[in-house]
């Protein structure tokens, strides 16, 4: 199957490229992951820099943390966040992603060079639907989650989690088809931890081709996150083996994107895991 991912400035073809790496910039000061200090903006452009050194192909860059719990913030406020950063990578030979669930910050990251928009909401906003549309070749990243960040993670429930899933992902990515975006400038993102059980999160990880027969680009978003900390009784910064392993089952079962926050060794993973596949075919 050819699978493409149309981004701005770039035009990835995932049957060449391979899996793309999304190193994550969170210019926040309350991360999940612990890695709060990118709140100012001079550290974050070094965090980026390291990050396209060990190899991201994508900067996925966020002013407004999303762990559970977690309260919006202003838009202006998010804007002056990220700003800084999208200014001085934008004329580097890396894809700009925005995490962002507001049309006020899409527009002005789009204004501003952005390539994707990564929107944790799924696009359920008809402004930030509109908005997408009125920007050709921009990539959409549309994320499933139950609930908001605020409440996701009280007591989710679902009949069929994959299921569920999956029929939200296609009629998200259907409604941006039916305004004119085209399927190869959407990826989608079952949302680990954005309103799943452990139990949930790792169905939905086992039974991800469910998601790759879509024939939509496929990311997977686990690095550091409670599922992996709960699995192994580790914390946030000693979960970087088992974001690596769990990354890899992504891959396995026909994930094209993997978003993390350690570039380096999920590369060298990845490389051992395309040395096999290429073994495999060669037989």
């Amino acid at each position: 199957m050819a699978l493409k991912w149309v981004c701005g400035r770039f035009d990835f073809d995932l049957n060449k490229t391979g899996p793309l790496l999304m190193g994550i910039i969170n210019v926040t000061p309350d991360s999940f992951s612990g890695d709060g200090m990118y709140a100012q903006a001079d550290a974050a452009i070094a965090k980026g820099l390291a990050l396209i050194a060990d190899g991201a192909r994508i900067l996925d860059i966020g002013g407004e943390s999303t762990r559970p719990g977690a309260q919006p913030v202003a838009a202006d406020e998010e804007i002056a966040r990220i700003m800084p950063v999208l200014e001085v990578f934008r004329d580097v030979d890396v894809a700009l992603s925005v995490d962002t669930r507001h049309a006020a910050v899409m527009k002005a990251a789009l204004d501003a060079g952005a390539d994707i928009i990564n929107d944790i909401s799924g696009f359920r906003d008809p402004q930030a639907q509109n908005l997408v549309a009125a920007h050709p070749n921009c990539g959409v990243c549309i994320m499933h989650m139950q609930g908001d960040p605020s409440t996701m993670q009280i007591q989710p429930e679902y009949t069929d989690i994959v299921s569920e899933v999956k029929h939200y992902l296609v009629r998200q990515a259907q409604t941006l088809e039916a305004l004119g975006i085209a399927k190869q400038r959407i990826c989608i993102d079952p949302g680990f931890g954005f309103g799943k059980s452990l139990e949930q999160n790792f169905q939905l990880l086992a039974q991800l081709k469910n998601l790759t027969e879509t024939e939509y680009a496929v990311l997977v978003g686990v690095s550091r996150k409670s599922m992996i900390g709960m699995t192994t009784q580790k914390s946030v910064k000693e979960r970087v083996f088992g974001s690596v392993a769990a990354a890899v089952c992504g891959l396995e079962r026909g994930a094209s994107i993997l978003r993390v926050h350690d570039v380096g060794p999920t590369l060298d993973a990845v490389s051992i895991w395309q040395a096999v596949q290429h073994g495999v075919i060669s037989e």
